[in-house]
């Protein structure tokens, strides 16, 4: 679905990512964790084409996304949905124009369509009685979900997302995970999610791939990962207070 080859990227003076090779399979949630610095997000802006490869190629679905332009790259980026860090929804908006923007931006809907594809995207976070709040008005929880359902709104076969849980206490980013296992499940999507939240990531993720080096030390199921005697991995592990045997409901 998602192939790196060989992907260097250079910024700042360093390779952030150094001749990384991987790929994510169609219908998983792929789950990139590490330090901060690491290029996390630097991977994932690659794949939407935010960033283009110093050395090596991207490639979504046989299209070589890093080399594309024009249409073709426009064409290759409707396939993606992206949740950024901090929601980015836009304060003079509701709730419910912030979700409709893409559609009424990027496609020659309808109103009627538009209302009902913003409706049903609302119902599927949890907020059908929100729409017409502003931003300002809801909790942090509340705006990444209605960042998602602005994510997830044109129907896109892939979405990314850029740490759904920061800032958010444990009770609230736990119900984010479960969100985006259930989209995923109920959209028959792909989904890759940078975080920092590694208990996240073991509750929510097919698979988790450990970055450091600008190269991925680890990748593997969630139980597989926590049994890892990578040295990387078992200081990412000891650091979250999470041993060999995982947390409860793995």
């Amino acid at each position: 679905m998602i192939r790196f080859e060989q992907v260097t990227k250079h910024l700042g003076g360093r390779n952030v990512l150094d001749d990384l090779t991987f790929e994510i399979r169609k219908g998983e949630i792929f789950a990139i964790v590490g330090p901060s610095g690491t290029g996390k997000s630097v991977t994932l802006k690659h794949m939407v084409r935010l960033l283009t490869p110093t050395r090596g190629a991207v490639w979504v679905d046989g299209v070589e996304i890093s080399a594309v332009t024009g249409r073709a790259l426009d064409t290759a980026r409707e396939r993606f949905g992206y949740l950024f860090q901090g929601g980015a929804l836009l304060g003079w908006m509701t709730v419910r124009e912030n979700i409709a923007l893409p559609l009424r931006e990027k496609t020659r809907l309808g109103e009627e369509e538009i209302e009902a594809r913003v409706a049903e995207a609302l119902r599927m976070v949890g907020l059908e009685g929100d729409g017409e709040k502003f931003p300002s008005e809801i909790s942090g929880g509340m705006q990444k979900r209605a960042g998602l359902a602005r994510a997830i709104v044109r129907r896109p076969e892939i979405v990314l997302y850029d740490e759904p849980t920061s800032g958010l206490d444990p009770v609230t980013s736990r119900t984010i995970d479960r969100l985006i296992r259930r989209l995923n499940e109920e959209l028959g999507i792909t989904s890759v999610v940078v975080t920092h939240d590694l208990q996240g990531a073991l509750l929510s993720a097919d698979r988790i791939a450990m970055l450091t080096g600008g190269r991925f030390v680890e990748i593997s199921a969630p139980k597989a990962f926590v049994a890892s005697e990578q040295r990387d991995v078992r200081a990412f592990l000891d650091a979250q207070f999470i041993g060999r045997g995982g947390i409860e409901g793995m």
